[in-house]
């Protein structure tokens, strides 16, 4: 944002991702395994359309490769950094994927879907002070065994059956700063000419 300092809350950091907690750097991108998104770049900037910042917003679309052999299950967290708290913040839970190559539309629910930050089972949507930029990252999981874990679960209980079961991790990264809303008398977008002053 032009002319405006931005900085991080000083949240929990990436060392506390659930990446940082089951995985270790060489499982990231094992045997080809990524994550994308036809929304966004690695490290680009989330649309407000995916944050509380617009209405009817939804969650951003999501592809993947396929994971390596003997993959069973796939599972996703999106979690914030950078929010104030012992733990990331987390905006999204989600298992029951298929071990393949697939994808999540725009918006689409998916087969099990845990508890946010918030204690919803959806798709969490940013809302952040003005000023505040934070990132938002997506973290995909190859697993090695079926996860029996009911719809509703928390981060905790999810990070706790993935543990020991990780074979490979794709990861995507959005950043996102709330803009500033424009003000009553804002005239910079209003072509003068066009302007019937007469109101006829």
């Amino acid at each position: 944002m032009a002319g405006k300092d931005t900085s991080r809350s000083g949240g929990s950091g990436h060392g506390r991702l659930a990446m940082a907690k089951l995985g270790s750097p060489e499982l990231l991108g094992a045997g080809g395994f990524a994550l994308t998104s036809a929304a966004f770049e690695d490290g680009g900037d989330l649309d407000p359309c995916f944050t509380a910042d617009e209405e009817d917003a939804v969650a951003p679309p999501l592809e993947w490769s396929a994971p390596p052999a003997g993959a069973m299950e796939l599972a996703l967290l999106v979690e914030d950094p950078d929010a104030s708290g012992p733990e990331p913040a987390c905006h999204w839970l989600v298992w029951g994927l298929a071990p393949q190559r697939g994808q999540l539309l725009e918006g689409e629910t998916p087969p099990r879907v845990g508890k946010n930050a918030q204690a919803n089972s959806e798709w969490l949507l940013p809302r952040l002070p003005e000023g505040e930029r934070h990132d938002f990252v997506f973290q995909l999981f190859a697993l090695d065994t079926p996860l029996g874990v009911a719809p509703g679960a928390t981060r905790e209980t999810l990070l706790a059956a993935m543990d020991g079961h990780v074979i490979a991790m794709a990861l995507l990264t959005a950043s996102y700063e709330r803009q500033e809303s424009g003000e009553e008398g804002d005239w910079g977008d209003v072509d003068i000419d066009e302007i019937d002053w007469d109101g006829n």
